[in-house]
């Protein structure tokens, strides 16, 4: 059966005030990971008005899974996440976060609202017999953090087993760096393993008018700090993609007090995991100057995200659904994205959809916004993507 939809992007368009309410909705009501349980509900109550669609909930968390079949066909599956951050927002909108001290600042507000709309489309074609196949829907939480095990939300829902029968995936993430109608592609690694690291330096503290008689752990670490540095640029082959950095450093108390130990902490990305190993390699090799200036440390290493890999045939689809926007291919940066763990198993990619202001707002931002006319170009590639991929079978 034919499941190309000629007037996709025309359809999607005429949801906009639609996918607008939703996106504003859940900007006001933000949830931080694992925590999401008013917006599940929201989009569990939403689904439900959709009678063809299987909606299960609860799925490794507040994961929300919208089946939709019709005839035989392949498994789809196209995924939004919907947790927000710990920032405290400073816009001035209506629609600005009421929970203090949490906002959506990654986009993942519109990320709920472009597949809600991609359902309400789904469902339609569905009661037409527009297509053949199965499309699942997957609202997951928790992306932008993972749990005391070390699981984010994407590796929760997947142990579920209620993915197991998806062969295709897609996903998108919203990009303020591109504007609204641009599309951002691209093949093979194209977002950062994660590793985070902790570090505790343990010398004698004492008085600061007596360095002699103590072991100062910020005297160490002054001479850690730059050999870590350098593993960026001489320790590792400049062709590779890979770096290291310091995002907190903690000692002491006083002026006059050299303290008995210091926190350090920071992360590692790469693309590649012979980079990535051999970055944790370096590290812990590098830290031998602490037990050669007298001290001792404590290493902790929280092994995140994996690089996401985008597959080619998918990205094929993602590009022909994308019709007359316009198309950059480039990676997406050292940032990561837990979709990767789908990836890891399941023949998937990410696109970015382009969605800038004239004055661009950063992710993680305080006062990120975005053009809300890119939503209806979201429905259209996510929803394309799928028609696709059902088209080419199994």
């Amino acid at each position: 059966m034919e499941t190309r939809n000629p007037d996709l992007a025309l359809r999607s368009r005429q949801l906009f005030e639609q996918l607008v309410s939703w996106r504003r909705d859940f900007h006001r009501h933000p949830e931080l990971s694992f925590q999401e349980k008013r917006t599940s509900e929201t989009i569990a109550a939403e689904l439900t008005k959709l009678p063809l669609f299987k909606v299960e909930e609860k799925v490794g968390g507040h994961g929300v899974v919208a089946s939709i079949r019709h005839g035989e066909g392949p498994v789809v599956g196209l995924r939004a996440d919907m947790d927000a951050l710990p920032i405290q927002e400073t816009t001035t909108h209506s629609f600005s976060s009421r929970n203090p001290g949490v906002m959506h600042a990654c986009g993942h507000d519109a990320h709920m609202a472009v597949l809600l709309g991609t359902a309400q489309l789904l469902h339609e074609d569905a009661e037409r017999g527009r297509f053949n196949g199965t499309v699942k829907l997957i609202f997951q939480p928790a992306e932008e953090c993972c749990d005391s095990k070390g699981e984010t939300g994407a590796v929760k829902m997947l142990q579920t087993g209620r993915l197991d029968d998806i062969q295709k995936m897609v996903g998108l993430h919203m990009c303020p760096w591109r504007k609204s109608g641009e599309v951002q592609w691209h093949d093979g690694p194209s977002m950062a393993n994660n590793d985070e690291f902790s570090i505790i330096i343990h010398g004698s503290g004492g008085h600061a008018g007596y360095p002699q008689h103590v072991k100062d752990p910020i005297w160490m670490a002054s001479s850690l700090l730059g050999a870590l540095y350098s593993l960026n640029g001489r320790r590792m082959d400049p062709l590779e993609v890979g770096t290291l950095s310091i995002g907190r450093v903690q000692a002491g108390e006083a002026g006059n007090i050299i303290p008995d130990r210091l926190y350090l902490e920071g992360t590692i990305r790469s693309y590649k995991e012979s980079v990535r190993e051999q970055l944790l390699e370096e590290l812990k090799q590098t830290l031998t100057i602490v037990t050669a200036l007298g001290g001792n440390y404590d290493l902790t290493v929280q092994r995140g995200e994996p690089a996401l890999v985008n597959d080619r045939d998918i990205n094929t689809a993602i590009k022909t659904a994308a019709g007359s926007l316009k198309l950059i291919e480039e990676p997406f940066g050292m940032g990561s994205e837990d979709f990767s763990f789908y990836t890891k198993t399941i023949p998937g990619a990410m696109f970015f959809l382009g969605c800038g202001l004239t004055k661009e707002k950063s992710l993680h931002q305080s006062d990120f916004d975005l053009d809300e006319q890119a939503l209806p170009h979201g429905v259209q590639v996510l929803l394309g993507s799928a028609y696709e991929l059902l088209e080419r079978g199994g």
